[in-house]
């Protein structure tokens, strides 16, 4: 129930990749249905992630889950960039983090066409990543990915359900299509341009707005814009009871969460791999959603609701 890591003194490390600090993990926590047995025990595990809120609760996540099967963990989540952190599983500076396949196969891996299929895009992750000193463990079907999103007004007045429905819209009611959206996303190619073509939706420039994120999914609820483009696992798509329009064509490139593990330590703590499975499987963007929104909207702490949810699900027991 109680976090003691803080009145722990911070450990220091200064390495290349930005990896500066970290704290032990000294979570109250025991088995559940993960980590019977305590698999673990004796492993000195260093866990990471990149600096926002669903990478912050995921790293917790991960480490709680290893010190529930034994393990003593060493906290260095909140790596600044995609980059820096993968870096660090990479370097062996940590053990794991959860990754984007989609960030994998378009960043790190400089493919330029992402893979419509889920399941073949992390497997191709996977076997691209192995002559790194990477493994890439399972996916889950939580997917971190663009969408556009209306509230609840709009939803009911125009009907629309795919953005297959939008680009028709936008042929058949010029006026009722005006988008939110970031300065990246406008004009990235996986992001408004690419999504027009591949729709064939014609949004007058007049017609598009660009703001900062947090801005976009307040306006896109009071209706200022009848879209918004939004994260599809972001806390506040329920909050405001925003309804996300589905990408039918698969336009967007697949953001599946998995584990990424260095393969030197998962060779010599072959049990990470099965106590990451039960809850990597659980995760979807419902639970995403959830847990995200308990940081963005309620202002909880990213371990605390990770370490909630673990012991809600029976992966962890209160020690």
């Amino acid at each position: 129930m109680r976090r003691k890591c803080a009145v722990l003194a911070a450990l220091v490390l200064v390495t290349g990749c930005g990896l500066t600090s970290g704290s032990p993990m000294v979570d109250d926590v025991r088995p559940g249905s993960i980590g019977q047995g305590e698999p673990l025990k004796g492993a000195d595990l260093t866990v990471t992630s990149k600096e926002f809120t669903e990478q912050l609760i995921l790293g917790a996540i991960m480490g709680i889950a290893f010190e529930a099967a034994g393990a003593e963990v060493l906290d260095r989540t909140g790596i600044q960039g995609s980059i820096g952190a993968r870096e660090a599983v990479k370097s062996g500076d940590a053990d794991g983090m959860y990754d984007y396949t989609g960030t994998a196969w378009i960043t790190y891996l400089g493919n330029s066409e992402p893979i419509p299929d889920p399941e073949q895009q992390w497997r191709a992750v996977r076997d691209a990543d192995a002559k790194n000193g990477l493994t890439w463990l399972p996916p889950a079907s939580l997917n971190n990915t663009y969408a556009l999103a209306m509230n609840q007004a709009n939803f009911k007045k125009y009907g629309t359900k795919t953005l297959s429905d939008v680009a028709a819209l936008s042929k058949s009611d010029p006026g009722a299509v005006t988008l939110c959206v970031e300065s990246e996303f406008a004009n990235r190619a996986d992001g408004l341009p690419g999504m027009q073509k591949a729709y064939g939706m014609d949004v007058a420039a007049g017609n598009i707005t660009q703001m900062d994120t947090g801005i976009i999914y307040t306006q896109a609820a009071k209706g200022s814009c009848t879209y918004g483009e939004v994260f599809t696992t972001d806390g506040r798509i329920k909050s405001m009871n925003l309804e996300v329009m589905a990408d039918d064509k698969k336009f967007f490139p697949n953001y599946n969460a998995a584990p990424e593990i260095n393969t030197k330590a998962l060779k010599k703590h072959p049990a990470i791999a099965e106590v990451l499975d039960p809850i990597t499987k659980r995760l979807n963007n419902a639970v995403a959603q959830e847990l995200n929104g308990k940081v963005d909207v309620d202002g909880q702490d990213p371990h605390q609701v990770a370490l909630d949810w673990l012991k809600e699900e029976g992966f962890v027991k209160e020690g």
